[in-house]
């Protein structure tokens, strides 16, 4: 898995300032602020993602799909757990992967792959097969929410 540590550029941290986040890099002896998994699982505290060298990209990319997903007012109150219902969690998993191709180092393979290795599941055994043949229903979602335009292209606005 792609680490935080290997991204050679500051492409992430770019890419959070377009939706009003700012990257928070804490010692790797530390506890990430905010993080539901734990361990080196990126964290989300208000419109900050804590992260460490160790944490995985597609952990940073998915908490960050869930800060912009989530309505204002679960945004307003952000510490740790980003809830949201199963549809919710369908499109984070799908802007991960969009968001993915706005860094140097990565693309939709490299995330997919990275998904499947950490233990994501989907019916259709893979994230790529997901994506390409059974995720309609998350892209509509994020269409309906205005995070994606009807190309699929990222609008780069939040959930409102």
């Amino acid at each position: 898995m792609l680490l935080i540590c290997e991204l050679k550029d500051d492409a992430l941290a770019a890419l959070l300032a377009r939706y009003g986040m700012t990257l928070d890099r804490v010692s790797n002896d530390a506890d990430i602020p905010g993080s539901y998994w734990g361990d080196n699982e990126a964290g989300l505290v208000g419109n900050r993602l804590c992260v460490r060298d160790t944490t995985p990209v597609h952990s940073a990319l998915h908490e960050t799909s869930h800060f912009v997903c989530m309505d204002d007012a679960r945004r307003m109150q952000l510490h740790r757990d980003a809830g949201g219902d199963h549809a919710e969690e369908n499109a984070v998993c799908y802007l991960q992967i969009l968001l993915a191709e706005h860094l140097t180092q990565v693309d939709r393979a490299r995330m997919q792959s990275d998904m499947d290795a950490w233990g994501y599941t989907f019916r259709l055994g893979s994230a790529h097969a997901w994506f390409e043949h059974d995720a309609t229903d998350a892209r509509e979602w994020l269409q309906r929410h205005d995070v994606i335009d009807s190309a699929s292209r990222i609008t780069w606005r939040l959930r409102a």
